[in-house]
């Protein structure tokens, strides 16, 4: 029998950790005798206390004192302060937010444009229709140029620029870019060709928002033209420091001749309203004769000033046209406003004002009035025709007639003429008002008041129960139609927010198209 195998050392193989593996740290300096009776260094007691010798056991120790106290401090901490508490925009380098300035004190109303107006009155009055306010306020208001603003101020007087041009609250706003706007009524442009440009320029400078090049920096038309082009395109978006920052530096060869080739063109201005003419070289000397000889009488003050809806979404005021965007957002919202300008437009053409469907507001050229259905001469074909629409209010045409099919067959002939005459009493009850058509194709009836019951006094003077008129009679009481109220009782407001709009109103609220035919505004 074979000597049995010594065992492997485990050491040799990598199953155990490397620390396991590692010869004690060899200490190289064994052999130092060191100084005689040196004293014992800082360090050497740092030692002698992290390897527990002459400190006693560390379980003898006391609990430890909370975090700085009881600890040795530095001196000069007591010089030290806690940096002061700083946003985290000032952190990041970034300045703050400055608050929004508060909107002028103005009041804005929008009224419908006068020859608009005109092209809807005429439509309405050719037909038979009715149309909802509602609807009617928000055609107006759907495109400016359907639409004018009228501006009333609360402090100071407002500034405009001719006639219909427009408006601010500062004076120099429309006067920095006035010239831009009326040049062309004033003077007579002509470009020519100069000599080409002299000197060795390296860099122009470029927009990054349009592309324009402007030219070098050292040029004596940089400067002209950076605040020409401001004030003509920009100066509504930005104040002209931030317009600076979009201006860039471009070393390419062929932006520097591009710009070489432009700035050969030579503009001069002529008068159109002088004579003899005047003729000035640049932009700059003929905006100094501008605003000497025409700006004076161009501006007009009021506190009551009026533009039409395009003029009024290029304000160059940008507080004021800001405070036009909000308002216009508001009343597309609930035109509260624009209803009450297209009722009293609509009253003094002698249109009619009633309230159907829940409340809304219509507009007709007939005034609408129940029917007597208990006179003696109703025929039984408009009877006929006032129960479907009583039974099934809100039906049209096809549907009216499909309701009033015989239940006997009847011939080709006999269903035409009962086709024309259900048409030709349909027609007289719509023109005389007993029924309502809407511009929905829609038909119902108009709305009734409840009788006022009448007060019976007694015999000792007291009053007694109340009758109905015609009650003991047994007769049926002539309903009438609700006359529309004035124009101090009425609350469009109401009607646009809490009531509930009609069908084709709400889908119209939503962004989506209808089928009611509006009369068209242009």
């Amino acid at each position: 029998m074979s000597e049995e195998k010594s065992a492997p050392d485990l050491f040799d193989l990598k199953f155990l950790p490397a620390w396991v593996k590692e010869t004690p740290p060899e200490n190289r300096y064994a052999d130092f005798a060191g100084e005689e009776n040196a004293p014992p260094s800082q360090h050497d007691r740092r030692d002698r206390d992290r390897r527990g010798g002459g400190g006693g056991d560390r379980r003898d120790r006391g609990p430890r004192s909370p975090r700085g106290e009881g600890r040795g401090r530095d001196p000069r901490d007591r010089d030290r302060r806690p940096a002061p508490f700083r946003p985290p925009e000032e952190r990041r380098g970034e300045r703050p937010t400055a608050p929004a300035a508060p909107p002028p004190a103005v009041e804005v109303r929008f009224v419908p444009d006068g020859r608009v107006l005109e092209n809807v009155l005429v439509q309405i009055k050719a037909g038979h229709l009715a149309y909802s306010v509602f609807s009617l306020a928000r055609m107006f208001l759907d495109k400016p140029e359907r639409y004018n603003v009228r501006f009333k101020s609360k402090g100071t007087e407002l500034i405009q620029m001719g006639e219909n041009g427009p408006v601010a609250n500062d004076r120099r706003i429309l006067e920095n870019g006035a010239f831009l706007n009326q040049k062309d009524h004033f003077y007579r442009t002509e470009v020519t060709q100069s000599e080409p440009i002299k000197g060795n320029f390296t860099s122009v400078a470029r927009c990054r928002l349009s592309g324009t090049l402007l030219g070098p920096t050292n040029h004596h038309a940089y400067q002209p033209q950076l605040r020409a082009l401001y004030e003509q395109r920009f100066s509504r978006r930005m104040s002209f420091p931030e317009y600076q920052r979009q201006i860039e530096i471009s070393s390419d060869p062929e932006a520097v001749e591009r710009w070489k080739e432009e700035a050969r063109s030579v503009t001069t201005y002529t008068t159109l309203q002088e004579e003899p003419p005047l003729t000035f070289p640049n932009a700059a000397e003929t905006e100094r004769h501008f605003r000497q000889t025409y700006l004076p009488g161009l501006l007009r003050s009021s506190v009551e000033l009026t533009v039409d809806g395009v003029e009024s979404r290029r304000l160059p005021d940008r507080s004021l046209g800001k405070l036009v965007e909000n308002c216009w957002a508001q009343e597309f919202r609930s035109p509260t406003g624009m209803m009450q300008e297209l009722i009293g437009a609509l009253r003094q053409h002698g249109l009619h004002i009633f309230r159907h469907r829940k409340g809304m507001l219509f507009v007709s050229p007939v005034r609408a009035r129940a029917f007597p259905h208990g006179s003696a001469s109703v025929s039984s074909s408009v009877g006929a025709l006032l129960t479907a629409l009583s039974d099934q209010p809100g039906i049209n045409r096809k549907q009216l007639l499909e309701h009033l099919q015989p239940n006997e067959p009847e011939t080709a002939e006999g269903a035409e003429k009962r086709k024309l005459a259900l048409a030709s009493d349909l027609h007289w009850l719509i023109g005389e008002g007993h029924v309502i058509e809407f511009n929905d194709g829609a038909l119902d009836l108009p709305r009734m008041k409840p009788p006022a019951p009448a007060q019976v006094v007694g015999p000792n003077g007291q009053p007694g129960t109340t009758v109905a008129p015609n009650e003991s009679s047994g007769e049926p009481l002539a309903a009438t139609a609700e006359t529309a109220p004035s124009v101090s009782e009425e609350a469009p407001m109401a009607v646009a927010e809490n009531v509930p709009v009609a069908a084709e109103e709400s889908r119209a609220d939503e962004g989506g198209e209808t089928s009611e035919k509006i009369p068209a505004a242009d």
